[in-house]
């Protein structure tokens, strides 16, 4: 009989997209469930997963809704603690964040080994309270801003986790652009209002020095006026939402402007595709700086703080990197040496390996 392991996700993409990393690896050798909230399932294909959504509320510190809050809070951990014994689950992989807190409480009450996920280079609230109680957490790194010194050695390195379909696409392999910009903008899960309101004058810039076209990730509220904005400049353009998956076509840009999330990151690095990454500057714990700012460190990107973008920073800054192909040549070739040991079997072995310890 196989061993029975839950994996708790749900949130944002950055949550989920490495939970179903893990489902990917993990399903051909374990009996699989994952757990979700209700903004979790906007990022799976329901079809493909065992799930079962357990909501968990977000302690606010507003004191009318807190108590509220708190009762649903422990129905969350109660359910869990039911579904976890129902299905005799052995092993919990969290991917971190406040959803996974009641899972992760249950899991403890019964017993069962805790794994940890940690991409991001600071470390997060939900994994810093349950450090003491994992088996391991599976990181990136170990230069994680506040990870306790005491806990260093429960630490697993792996390469960055992609989901399946990445390893299929071939990477990018252009060091020129001869005056043609093939421009993706991405903003994560959650939107970048910033990007979709505050790059218009660059991007109208670079459409008439370049032979430009725009793929721009946007959400419902802002869909109309950008699509009117590409329209009205006569500039070539796809609009697209977090859903739909670009990852067939991700090769055709030569260009990316990104948030700093680390799925975001470890993919574009892989392909090799080179990019501008402007942290959201109200991330918990300024946790996107830290990512942009290691990426940055290893030649790996271009960085801008969002505070720092007035009037034409990104404009200038992408004439500086269209016009100089020894800059865009070294950043590929650390990003083909960051990627290097990253293959789906080389994770697939180490995961398992840990997990059948």
């Amino acid at each position: 009989m196989k061993k029975k392991i839950l994996i708790s996700t749900g949130g944002s993409g950055g949550h989920v997209i490495p939970g179903i990393c893990f489902y990917q690896h993990l399903k051909e050798n374990f009996d699989i469930s994952i757990t979700l909230d209700k903004r979790g399932l906007n990022f799976i294909n329901l079809k493909e997963f065992n799930y079962q959504v357990i909501n968990t509320p977000h302690l606010s510190k507003n004191i009318f809704k807190f108590p509220i809050n708190l009762i649903t809070f422990l129905l969350s951990i109660i359910r869990s603690f039911f579904y976890i014994k129902k299905k005799n689950v052995k092993v919990v992989i969290s991917t971190g964040g406040y959803m996974s807190l009641p899972i992760c409480i249950a899991a403890r009450v019964l017993n069962c080994k805790i794994f940890l996920f940690e991409p991001n280079t600071v470390i997060g609230r939900s994994n810093l309270i349950f450090l003491g109680q994992c088996d391991k957490i599976f990181c990136y790194h170990d230069e994680i801003k506040n990870f306790p010194d005491k806990y260093k050695d429960k630490i697993e390195l792996i390469n960055p986790l992609l989901k399946k379909e990445i390893y299929s696409v071939k990477k990018n392999e252009k060091l020129n652009f001869n005056g043609k910009i093939n421009l993706l903008i991405v903003g994560g899960s959650q939107g970048a209002d910033f990007f979709q309101n505050n790059l218009k004058s660059d991007i109208i810039k670079l459409s008439k020095k370049f032979d430009l076209y725009v793929s721009h990730q946007t959400n419902l509220k802002n869909y109309e006026s950008l699509k009117s904005f590409y329209q009205q400049n006569n500039i070539k353009f796809n609009l697209f939402n977090f859903e739909d998956s670009i990852s067939k076509k991700i090769n055709q840009f030569n260009l990316c402007i990104t948030r700093s999330g680390a799925s975001s990151l470890a993919e574009l690095s892989f392909l090799n595709i080179p990019f501008i990454t402007i942290p959201f500057p109200k991330a918990k714990d300024n946790h996107q700086f830290y990512n942009a700012l290691y990426y940055k460190k290893k030649n790996l990107c271009w960085m801008l703080n969002q505070s720092d973008i007035y009037n034409d920073e990104v404009y200038n800054l992408i004439i500086d990197i269209v016009t100089n192909s020894a800059d865009v040549k070294s950043k590929i070739t650390e990003m083909q040496k960051f990627s290097y040991q990253n293959s789906w079997n080389n994770i697939n072995k180490k995961l398992l390996s840990v997990l059948n310890k």
